[in-house]
């Protein structure tokens, strides 16, 4: 024989309903109270954390701040220089004078005292003929190779003096001035290492420094002979 079934009605259902969802809200309930916990335990934990750095770090943090704000005072302490004891002159004793007695041919008289600084030594000199006077300087060194006139050294003097050859493109460009050259003129009195010291354009100090080559001078001379100089030489270039 079979059992029927009970027909479930509104209101059991709807109780059964409610207590679902109250277990439902109990377990939320239960579970929320367990996170608050949670939190909770982990603010506190925070809290105490960061209490225990500020007691750490906050004495250390202020006992820096304190030696940075101290100013820091240097004493200056002026020295004082004792001055040297000023020397003591040393006295040089004199030498004294000894009495040296004379015998005296008039005894009924005085005796006269002599000191012996007034005792001329008596000099043993050769019998030599001997002459002061300043001797005589070594003789002058002759230069070894050329120097500048002036003082002792006369200048050499020209003898010849071939004028140079204006060029031609010179010419034709009206070109007019002075050329300088430094040259040597040796013992003999001609003209060696010839170097333009102010020149001219389109050739002329060239034509310049071969004409002063074929120049001849009487030489310089130093003491009476004759001697190498470095010497200057003009070229005037003058179209007519």
């Amino acid at each position: 024989m079979t059992q029927s079934k009970k027909p479930v009605t509104q209101t059991e259902a709807d109780r059964e309903a409610t207590e679902a969802a109250a277990g439902d809200f109990l377990t939320f309930a239960q579970e929320d109270e367990d996170d608050k916990k949670r939190t909770r335990w982990a603010v506190g934990v925070a809290v105490v954390l960061h209490i225990i750095f500020f007691v750490v770090q906050i004495p250390e943090a202020v006992a820096k701040a304190r030696e940075a704000t101290k100013q820091k005072v240097y004493v200056v302490q002026q020295v004082r220089f004792k001055p040297p004891p000023p020397k003591q002159q040393q006295e040089i004793p004199k030498p004294k004078s000894k009495k040296v007695p004379i015998p005296d041919p008039t005894p009924d008289e005085p005796e006269p005292i002599r000191l012996e600084d007034d005792i001329e030594p008596e000099l043993d000199l050769p019998d030599t003929d001997i002459i002061f006077g300043i001797p005589d300087g070594p003789p002058p060194v002759e230069p070894t190779g050329p120097i500048r006139v002036g003082g002792d050294v006369a200048a050499p003097k020209k003898i010849s003096a071939p004028q140079p050859q204006y060029t031609e493109i010179a010419r034709k460009a009206r070109i007019t001035g002075v050329v300088i050259v430094e040259a040597i003129i040796d013992k003999t009195g001609s003209v060696t290492n010839v170097k333009i010291l102010k020149g001219l354009p389109m050739g002329l100090d060239q034509a310049a420094a071969d004409a002063i080559k074929k120049w001849k001078f009487e030489p310089a001379t130093l003491n009476g002979k004759p001697v190498a100089v470095i010497y200057n030489l003009t070229v005037n270039f003058q179209l007519q």
